[in-house]
């Protein structure tokens, strides 16, 4: 790799450190590329992504953002899967590393909080955005189909009434 590809590696890195919900950072050693395309499958379907990359590189695009203290998790053969969704990235790396345990979870960060290994499993046990997203709307139209009942109730039994009298007048 030329300078300048490193230069460009560095800041594509540096951006991913900034901007991302979450990083999480794991080991994959004795990982074939099978297992790593397989994982960075399952992590492009749910909005993240994974990358490897040098962990000399890494380290410099880590300086001057608000993470640079996971830099020490940076120590062989590493690579980091990352995403907006604060839940999308830890979910992959954990159901990814029960299945294969040689994807070792070394931790990662949100935002500015530096995460364990505990901290990424617990992120992972979390619903994603959009389940919560449907949850909320769920909540949301619960009350207007509950008022739209309680409405039309008097009406419905308003006519069971009239239909009754109607039946016990035809029956006289």
């Amino acid at each position: 790799m030329d300078r300048a590809q490193k230069s460009e590696v560095v800041t594509t890195l540096h951006e991913v450190f900034s901007d991302t919900g979450v990083v999480v950072v794991a080991h994959y050693s004795g990982l074939s590329v099978s297992d790593m395309t397989d994982l960075r499958r399952r992590a492009g379907e749910v909005g993240a992504q994974v990358k490897v990359a040098k962990n000399s590189l890494a380290k410099l695009a880590l300086e001057g953002t608000e993470v640079s203290g996971i830099a020490d998790l940076f120590a062989g053969p590493t690579c980091i899967a990352y995403s907006k969704d604060p839940v999308a990235a830890p979910k992959v790396a954990v159901d990814f590393a029960k299945e294969n345990e040689k994807l070792v979870i070394l931790g990662g960060t949100m935002g500015a909080t530096a995460l364990d290994p505990k901290g990424v499993k617990s992120l992972a046990s979390l619903p994603s955005l959009d389940e919560l997203r449907g949850k909320l709307v769920g909540l949301l139209q619960a009350p207007a189909g509950k008022i739209a009942q309680v409405v039309s109730a008097p009406a419905d039994q308003l006519a069971r009434v009239i239909s009754a009298k109607a039946s016990q007048g035809e029956a006289a």
